[in-house]
């Protein structure tokens, strides 16, 4: 289209070999270097052009007009148009024969490689150059390319947005597929940060060389690779250039279920026969949001051959599309089309009505060339003229200042600026492809993404609206390992990603009520774990009650003991004044007697729920009589000794005999035990304590001895009160058999003495109620073995059951 000021566009209108979209063999032939689909950047340049020449606020008395050239991927050929538009067709560098340039500026994309190539050779003359392809930080290099703006917003959300999405479907196992250049090495950090800032692993990372021998064994481990790994999910990213040859050879293969996260520009067009057998890929664009530009597609709705004639790349377009002939002179018979034909009757992956990003991009470029023109022309009274008088042609390098300070809004809308640091980051809509049978296909947006919103708010996504794969609404599923459910705590495997881990059941007492739990989590003591080991329920309380068969037992044996204690004691009473009871030393039996009832009842205090007044008074009410029984029993051997080793006149013995000293032994010891008991109630008395760990799913209540140090002192001194009077008893034991006792006790304090070595290890390896039980167990026996002798000082009977008890 000529015009006072021209925009050149170097366009991908011709790419990689044969177009395949095309079902009839026979036009495949003819359809060898076409890809209908870019056509679009034609269209979207054209549209803008003719808006703006129609604009009377824009341009007064100047009319833009394009020159538009076909741009190859190959790098030898790339600056062939270039050149040609440059100098004519017999490209010499620096000459023309043809009319003279009065072109102002040039638009390049996709790839960011041609862009550079391209801008290279422009740099040359200072040729405004502006991009319409993914921002690229090569580009961005004022040193290498001054004259070169990019109109694509920021990609610095690029990372988090597509981290956003994996979390939404918690996919943590990704392979990433990366070009080779400057912007597929730049995102490969942002996204390893995010993705490790979040847990999400790398499957697998593979860099497409540009290479293309390189490339052809590159893909085949690809390939390879992605068959035998378990990731359904894949990242491809990187220049239009060398994905478009990955895309292509992944095109050749069925491959269901995996989903490809990936940007506009990677969306290629490949063959779409295997549509018929289901979806090869699920492919979920990032793409910039723009603002709908809805009167672009009644433009569109009107393109035909007979509006542009001149157009002989939409010509071709008519006769492969829409079954027109043509005569040998390759001219189109229009009669023979379909009247009302329509670029909307194509399918989605030959043309798309909507504007894509790269339109857009193509769109708010010539805004920004004609807002440059116009700035300038309004600060300039006097231009310099280039040509013959047939237009005033601008000079391109005049441009630059008002190109660099350039900021609008489009007819649309929204805020266009080329100025890379006031460049604000943009939000990305989320794309599915919907594919049908016979090779029909749809873009929707499905989802959003803000980098403004508020954290967790900033994805918002539709997952209805995707179609996964033809026939299954089922998510796919991308994880290293299955999440470990409730019970069960993570474990690293070795030399793995972290997404990598075994499940291993919680420890007792430990819960975990989420998945993928790091650790287990202790139930506190008043509550205990369940068998899934995914709640802390509360524990029961528990303690050696009257009513429950153990302590049942023990009370009714010590209720039955103190009663028979009390009847060999009413006996003693009865008969005081006979020889026998007279000869037993009365008063020491009398003692003995009662501190046995006491003893037999002491241990009741450690039966029912224990509180403060109970646990004071078991431990110290048991150590006082235990010793008042003890030195008794202690103070019986010793006058029996000195009875026996008094005979001789003159003795000493005799006069301890007399004196009553063996009286003064109980008074002595009690008071002992009395001052170590004073001392334990004054340091650290007993307390009412908790043992959550003996029984699973109670608590038991029992009381602490608060110091052991003092517990154990006390229980010392009446060992070697035991062991003093079995010493004492053991010298008495060859006495006449006619004055028995001493034997009796010798035995009974033998007896005595290994319940209490036994009592030690039993009680410390006993835990919870048990070990009150074994206390009380091991206070009625001590007790036990002192009665019998009592009884064989109550007749024949209770000679006959002193015997029973002693066997």
């Amino acid at each position: 289209m000529d015009g006072d000021v021209v925009i050149a566009g170097f366009f991908p209108l011709y790419t990689l070999g044969r177009d395949h979209s095309v079902s009839d063999t026979s036009k495949q032939e003819e359809n060898t270097q076409f890809v209908f689909k870019n056509y679009q950047f034609v269209l979207a340049l054209a549209f803008a052009v003719e808006e703006i020449n129609k604009n009377p606020n824009l341009l007064h008395n100047i009319t833009l007009g394009f020159d538009i050239y076909n741009v190859d991927f190959k790098a030898w050929s790339t600056l062939k148009n270039p050149f040609v538009w440059l100098s004519g067709q017999y490209k010499i560098p620096n000459y023309t024969c043809m009319r003279e340039i009065n072109s102002v500026a040039v638009l390049t994309g996709i790839s960011a490689i041609t862009s550079a190539q391209i801008g290279t050779l422009l740099e040359i003359y200072r040729f405004p150059q502006i991009t319409f392809g993914p921002l690229d930080p090569v580009l961005s290099e004022q040193s290498k390319f001054p004259s070169l703006y990019q109109i694509a917003p920021k990609d610095t959300s690029l990372a988090i947005a597509m981290v956003s999405l994996m979390l939404h479907f918690s996919w943590n196992w990704v392979g990433l597929l990366i070009s080779l250049d400057e912007s597929g090495l730049w995102i490969i950090p942002e996204l390893r940060e995010e993705m490790a800032k979040n847990r999400v692993c790398v499957a697998f990372e593979h860099v497409v060389s540009s290479n293309l021998l390189a490339q052809a064994l590159n893909f085949m481990i690809i390939h390879s690779q992605i068959t035998r790994s378990s990731a359904n999910v894949f990242i491809i990213y990187g220049d239009h250039e060398y994905l478009l040859n990955l895309t292509l050879y992944f095109g050749q293969f069925l491959m269901t279920g995996k989903v490809w996260l990936m940007t506009s520009q990677s969306d290629l067009t490949i063959s779409r026969r295997s549509f018929i057998l289901g979806s090869f890929h699920v492919p979920l664009m990032f793409s910039h949001h723009h603002s709908d530009i809805s009167w672009f597609k009644n433009y569109v709705r009107e393109v035909n051959p007979s509006k542009y004639p001149e157009d002989f790349y939409l010509a071709r377009l008519w006769v492969l599309s829409f079954n027109c002939s043509h005569s040998e002179s390759d001219c189109v018979t229009w009669e023979n089309c379909p009247q009302d034909a329509s670029l909307e009757w194509l399918p989605g992956h030959i043309f798309d009505m909507a504007m894509s990003e790269e339109s857009y991009n193509i769109y708010n470029a010539v805004y920004a060339v004609a807002h440059a023109l116009h700035k300038m022309l309004l600060h300039q009274t006097e231009m310099p003229l280039m040509g013959n008088g047939k237009g005033m042609v601008l000079s391109p390098v005049q441009l630059h200042p008002f190109l660099k300070k350039i900021q609008f809004h489009n007819p649309a809308g929204d805020k266009v600026i080329l100025n890379e640091k006031e460049k604000l980051d943009t939000d990305y809509d989320i794309v599915n492809n919907w594919n049908f049978p016979e090779g029909l296909e749809f873009k929707v947006k499905v989802g959003l993404f803000s980098p403004y919103a508020p954290h967790g708010h900033q994805l918002s996504i539709s997952e209805d609206m995707i179609e996964w794969t033809i026939g299954t609404t089922e998510i796919p599923h991308s994880v290293c390992s299955e999440s470990c459910g409730s019970g069960f705590r993570k474990s690293s495997q070795e030399e793995k990603a972290a997404c990598c881990f075994d499940c291993i059941p919680c420890p007792e007492n430990e819960i975990s009520n989420g998945t993928d739990m790091e650790q287990c989590v202790k139930c506190p003591d008043h509550l205990y774990a369940n068998s899934e080991r995914n709640q802390c329920v509360h524990r029961a309380e528990s303690f050696l009650a009257h009513g429950e068969p153990l302590g049942l037992v023990l009370a009714c044996m010590a209720l039955c003991l103190s009663t028979l204690t009390a009847l060999i004691l009413g006996v003693f009473v009865k008969y005081q004044d006979t020889p026998i009871v007279k000869a037993n030393n009365r008063a020491l039996s009398y003692i003995l007697l009662i501190s046995l009832i006491f003893c037999f009842f002491c241990s009741l205090l450690f039966i029912g729920r224990p509180n403060m007044v109970t646990c004071i008074l078991q431990q110290i009410a048991f150590a006082v009589v235990f010793t008042v029984a003890v030195s008794t029993v202690l103070a019986k051997t010793v006058t029996v000794v000195l009875a026996f080793k008094a005979t001789s006149p003159g003795r000493m013995m005799k006069w301890l005999l007399v004196s009553g000293a063996p009286k003064f032994i109980i008074p002595i010891c009690t008071l002992i035990q009395v001052s170590l008991c004073g001392l334990w109630l004054g340091t650290s008395p007993p307390f009412i304590d908790t043992d959550a760990y003996s029984e699973h799913g109670n608590v038991i209540i029992l009381c602490n001895k608060g110091s052991f140090t003092a517990f154990y002192c006390v229980l010392g001194y009446l060992g070697t009160l035991a062991m003093a009077s079995f010493t004492v008893a053991f010298l008495a034991r060859n006495l006449p058999d006619t004055f028995n006792e001493a034997k009796f006790l010798t035995f009974s304090m033998l007896v005595f003495c290994s319940v209490w070595i036994t009592f030690l290890p039993v009680y410390h390896s006993a835990k919870g109620k048990v070990m009150v039980a074994v206390e009380v167990f091991c206070i009625l026996v001590w007790w036990l073995q002192l009665l019998p002798l009592q009884l064989g000082k109550v007749g024949t009977v209770g000679c006959g059951l002193r015997n029973f008890f002693y066997l």
